[in-house]
């Protein structure tokens, strides 16, 4: 009889003991009551308890948790649009931080996204749907910092808000879209203007200078060609002591019968008028009077 109270006793001892350990996983806390009281708050490792008068009643998660929130709302030009709030969060490890998170706030997320709500609703409807767009960080902010100050007395710690997406109606979108769309069909068009403005004038420039060169060049020829019927009328009054103006009769007369065989070599009609012989007049006269003066110049 001793013998089995001895064992009852045992077993009673290993279950107390059983029931008297409490181990509590890293980045985690327990909290426990006794007797429907608070009693302590137990962290990461193993320790004791009263069984049956001690209770854990609740785990709190210490790591760093993301809560999602899409908001509803609308623009100052009425446009409609869902924006997707990120809150990363986390319980502060102090044990008045713990204690609170779990006793003050029935509902934590409910209460974060409540407080998301009314936060964004507040921002949003100042602004057009691009300066929605522009101040996405600006909103975010403003939605930590008031999530901080009305969380911390709780034992939260509101890390990083972030705005991670912005959808308008997709009416929205694709009138957006087609604008966008037009502005670079007209940005491509402006530049391809610009590169056919460019192509002109260089092409310009390019027959400009060209016609000057060959204007040049004929002016080179004809000098050449007065030059040499100069030095012909020179050698006739030289060599045959011929008057300057027989001379340059001979030489026109010569020029003349040079054409008429040149154009007569041709496989062709022509119709060949002789210049008027008051104008070859003239023109022998300008000749003979300009041998007249360069052979004053030279005596």
């Amino acid at each position: 009889m001793e013998n089995f109270i001895i064992i009852i006793s045992i077993v009673l001892g290993i279950i107390f003991l059983l029931l008297s350990i409490i181990i509590v996983n890293q980045k985690q806390a327990k909290i426990i009551q006794r007797l429907g009281k608070f009693q302590s708050v137990r962290r990461a490792g193993i320790s004791l308890r009263i069984p049956l008068i001690d209770q854990v009643v609740g785990v709190q998660n210490l790591q760093i948790q993301e809560l999602r929130v899409p908001v509803e709302t609308i623009t100052q030009d009425k446009v409609t649009l869902k924006i997707e709030v990120a809150i990363q969060y986390l319980i502060k490890a102090d044990v008045e931080s713990i204690k609170n998170s779990f006793y003050e706030l029935s509902d934590s997320t409910a209460q974060i996204e409540s407080f998301v709500f009314d936060a964004v609703r507040a921002e949003v409807p100042k602004m057009e749907l691009d300066m929605v767009y522009e101040n996405k960080d600006n909103i975010a902010n403003t939605v930590m910092e008031g999530l901080n100050s009305l969380l911390s007395n709780y034992g939260f710690d509101i890390k990083k808000t972030l705005v991670v997406d912005i959808l308008p109606d997709s009416k929205v979108v694709d009138a957006m879209n087609a604008i966008n769309e037009q502005k670079r069909l007209r940005q491509a068009a402006e530049e391809k203007g610009e590169a056919d403005k460019i192509l002109i004038i260089k092409a310009a420039e390019a027959e400009k200078e060209s016609k000057k060169l060959q204007g040049e060049g004929v002016a080179l020829q004809q000098m050449a060609v007065l030059k040499g019927r100069e030095k012909a009328i020179k050698d006739l009054t030289v060599g045959t002591n011929m008057e300057i103006k027989d001379a340059t009769e001979l030489v026109m007369k010569l020029i003349d019968q040079d054409t008429l065989i040149s154009m007569g070599e041709k496989n062709k009609n022509v119709i060949f008028m002789t210049s008027d012989i008051g104008m070859k007049g003239k023109v022998m006269e300008a000749m003979v009077g300009a041998d007249v003066v360069n052979a004053q110049h030279k005596n």
